[in-house]
């Protein structure tokens, strides 16, 4: 289980990059982040889309895959930060906390990263940025921008748990930022999907 530091120990070691005071850790895990996003966002500006579907494993096409795969992750996702504000006192349910919950908290966010990879290789892969049909281009505008940043705050989030000591308020901040951006895209796929195209749409 992950407890809060207590305020007046001694700072933990860490396996993570150091940079000897040059370039402020807050500084550090914005630019990574910051250089994901971007990297994701020329490649899918950039490429020639496919414009094909890829995988959809037992769903009846792509889409539904995207659509049930996002849902699955924000599911997963809603459950880490929930878990999370239990260890940190936020909420008090359940009252004593399963000796399995923070096993359950680690792995939510792995599972929802994992769901995230094959919605976001087709979406860079087949469809990249593509704004030429004034058809839905706002929504797909901010999907593609959310995508973009998910994983850009993500990897930044990864960097703070793994890497050099940093204030205590970017991991929550951070973990929000992750769990926002997921829910925003579900609402511009998933939900656009079901509302539109088919529900459940297996």
């Amino acid at each position: 289980m992950t407890v809060p530091m207590d305020a007046t120990a001694e700072p933990e070691a860490t396996s993570g990059l150091r940079l000897g005071g040059l370039v402020p850790p807050v500084v550090l895990v914005g630019v990574a982040g910051g250089l994901v996003s971007l990297s994701l966002g020329f490649y899918a500006q950039l490429h020639d889309p496919a414009a094909e579907q890829t995988i959809s494993l037992i769903f009846s096409n792509t889409l539904a895959l995207k659509a049930w795969f996002t849902t699955g992750a924000v599911m997963l996702a809603v459950f880490q930060l929930y878990s999370a504000l239990r260890f940190w006192g936020k909420v008090n349910r359940p009252r004593q906390v399963p000796s399995w919950f923070g096993d359950a908290h680690r792995l939510s966010g792995t599972l929802a990263l994992l769901l995230t990879l094959p919605v976001a290789y087709h979406c860079l892969w087949a469809l990249g940025f593509d704004f030429t049909d004034t058809t839905g281009q706002t929504r797909r505008l901010v999907h593609s921008l959310l995508g973009c940043f998910f994983y850009g705050a993500f990897a930044a989030k990864m960097i703070v748990l793994r890497g050099p000591r940093t204030p205590g308020w970017m991991l929550p901040l951070l973990g929000g930022a992750v769990v926002t951006a997921l829910v925003g895209i579900w609402f511009t796929t998933s939900l656009w999907y079901f509302t539109n195209i088919s529900f459940p749409g297996f």
